[in-house]
């Protein structure tokens, strides 16, 4: 848009291009979504679900594979503040280069800001990362399904909110599986830790955190995802290298490291590119159908993960592991319902009463007939 201004004559000359100059690359039409540079919007609705959703599978079971696949390894379960350090500086350098990508490379939001997600993302992946020393990979996945929990418990004790029935509920059923499940892994796995349930729980509570302050950062200052990516997780790098060199656990990760570099830094590189290229489908799924059927896909995606690990990787197996993740994912069902109480209408007691009367006098009248 061009303005052009005429003291004499005090008139203001707009001149609007045309559909066919070329906008700018930071500017994209609303219904652009491109996503690993494949345009989705040149697809039917249909089409986009299944490429989304194929793209979430594919990604993140590759993932999930190839980070219960470095663990396997059992001199490496000390190093997983390591392999988060790596992990950063992967996904700083994709940051970096799709950033490259876009015309408007300023830096938006504070940098007081990124210290504090940096800081929480740091808890979050790290903590992470290290809790699959002590614990079998299926039981961190349940854990990482019930970030409800510490969501409302920092809304009840620190913002005073009040959740309704369907809230509370998804809660206690969340909370009942999550016992239940870490009560099966340590009557039946060998390596069971209560540390390594210590350290998922406060990866949750860093995660539950993180979701907000980098959404409200993100709308205040107009954000790209790019940027984000870059100055969060570089930031997060001198963290994790600042504390590693600090506590000399640095140099060991290095030389083992160093004596299986395929084993170790090949694997985390592809484990860093399928994480970053999941996350893309991921919001591209909410972007075009909303963040119910996102909910839902991840929820199968990460239910497929946990049976993919008893299948690739032998471990002990047990039924109360399917009865208590039934719990946990029933307890999803309750929050994501509570959240589209309007778009989900449950039938009630009294509608499903009539419906069988109705049913009743229909059969008897055939009979009759």
């Amino acid at each position: 848009m061009d303005l052009k201004f005429n003291n004499s004559r005090k008139y203001i000359s707009i001149t609007v291009p045309s559909k066919t100059q070329t906008m700018s690359p930071h500017i994209k039409s609303i219904d652009d979504i491109v996503v690993l540079g494949m345009n989705l919007s040149k697809f039917n609705k249909v089409t986009q679900f299944f490429i989304c959703v194929a793209g979430v599978f594919v990604f993140y079971l590759i993932y999930g594979y190839l980070q219960e696949l470095i663990f396997s390894m059992e001199s490496f379960k000390s190093y997983g503040w390591y392999l988060t350090l790596v992990q950063f500086a992967f996904y700083s350098i994709f940051g970096l280069i799709e950033l490259q990508l876009i015309q408007d490379k300023r830096r938006r939001i504070p940098g007081k800001t990124y210290m504090i997600i940096a800081f929480l993302t740091v808890g979050t992946m790290g903590l992470s990362n290290t809790s699959l020393g002590y614990l079998n990979y299926p039981t961190q996945v349940i854990f990482k399904c019930c970030k409800l929990i510490p969501v409302m418990l920092g809304g009840v004790f620190i913002q005073g909110k009040r959740y309704n029935i369907a809230d509370v509920s998804a809660a206690i059923c969340m909370s009942l599986g999550l016992i239940w499940f870490t009560l099966a892994d340590s009557t039946i796995a060998p390596n069971f830790n209560l540390t390594g349930v210590v350290l998922i729980s406060l990866a949750l509570c860093a995660d539950a955190v993180i979701g907000n302050v980098q959404e409200k950062a993100m709308k205040l200052h107009n954000a790209s995802n790019s940027e984000m990516v870059l100055y969060s997780y570089s930031i997060g790098f001198v963290y994790i290298l600042l504390g590693l060199t600090c506590t000399s656990g640095l140099g060991p990760a290095v030389t083992f490291c160093a004596k299986n570099p395929i084993r170790t830094y090949g694997y985390a590189f592809l484990f860093s590119l399928t994480g970053y290229f999941g996350i893309s489908f991921v919001l591209a799924l909410i972007k075009i159908f909303g963040a119910l059927i996102a909910v839902t896909v991840t929820t199968g995606r990460k239910a497929m993960t946990i049976v993919l690990s008893f299948i690739f990787f032998a471990k002990p197996f047990t039924f109360q592991y399917v009865w208590s993740g039934l719990l946990v994912v029933l307890g999803i069902f309750l929050n994501v319902y509570s959240k589209n109480m309007d778009k989900i209408r449950l039938p009630s007691l009294y509608d499903l009463i009539n419906k069988s009367v109705e049913a009743r006098k229909s059969r008897t009248l055939a009979q009759t007939v």
